[in-house]
């Protein structure tokens, strides 16, 4: 079988070493392959597995996906710690070390642009959530949550249609009050933020999580003021009234490279490079 090659990221020449027992695609240790003052880091793995009928294949199967990002992110999670790195797109794949090499020519101003721009600083991402809205109470619990009191006599379906208007009032503007703290609330971050990022709010049937996103943004921050900015979001989290605020990171750039969208948009993926 053969391969083909895998790339992570591109950076500049590492100042230290990438952890020793680092894996990425396939369980292999990623390498390193260096051109004109640039790094690619690259793993080589099956061409079954990630030309382009291959990979259409494995976009059914949901764990195969999850494995390989896991070990994408990996890869660059460990960069992370010992430079500044710039992630392409999940399976950028090309035929041999030479197309990798000569993606980085053709590419090596806007990486060098990208890298200065980005040197010693990190992506922070945070994420407010409303809790789930109560299930609409109906008849007794409806009379028992508006009197404080049970009654044999059945809710009246005018007095059933009232209670379900005002929970509706009342979860607008519980919502409302959660956007205009989100608001506020990206306003206050990125102005200690070199650049932020707003993305469009995570689907709870994709992602899984409680309650309704009213906030994910993206933040640029430099890496000896990472402890600031925590504190921050950490301090913000007792004024959000009921909200989850929810921080992660440090990540590489992901958001303000450019690399990982733009490679998207040109169709980067298995094969590429042949």
């Amino acid at each position: 079988m053969t391969g083909l090659r895998y790339v992570y990221a591109v950076c500049r020449p590492l100042g230290a070493p990438l952890q020793a027992q680092l894996t990425g695609i396939g369980g292999a240790p990623p390498a390193l392959l260096a051109h004109r003052g640039l790094v690619a880091v690259v793993s080589t793995v099956p061409e079954a597995d990630f030309c382009e009928e291959g990979l259409k294949a494995h976009l059914e199967d949901l764990d195969w996906l999850a494995a390989t990002a896991r070990a994408h992110q990996g890869v660059i999670d460990a960069l992370t710690t010992v430079t500044t790195p710039l992630p392409l797109r999940l399976a950028t794949v090309f035929r041999d070390d030479s197309g990798v090499r000569s993606m980085m020519e053709a590419r090596e101003t806007d990486f060098l642009h990208a890298l200065d721009r980005l040197e010693g600083r990190v992506e922070w991402g945070v994420k407010v959530f409303t809790e789930p809205p109560p299930e609409p109470a109906t008849d007794e619990r409806a009379r028992t949550a508006a009197t404080g009191e049970k009654s044999d006599k059945p809710m009246s379906g005018r007095d059933y249609l009232r209670r379900r208007r005002a929970d509706t009032r009342a979860h607008e503007a519980d919502l409302q009050a959660a956007e205009s703290f989100a608001d506020a609330l990206h306003q206050r971050l990125g102005a200690h933020a070199e650049a932020s990022r707003l993305h469009p709010p995570q689907s709870a049937s994709l992602s899984g999580a409680r309650g309704r996103n009213v906030l994910n943004a993206a933040y640029l921050v430099p890496r000896n003021r990472s402890e600031e900015f925590v504190e921050l979001v950490d301090r913000t989290k007792d004024e959000a009234g009921g909200l989850r605020v929810e921080l992660t990171g440090p990540w590489a750039a992901y958001s303000f490279s450019g690399f990982a969208e733009e490679d998207a948009r040109h169709g980067a993926s298995a094969g590429e490079g042949r």
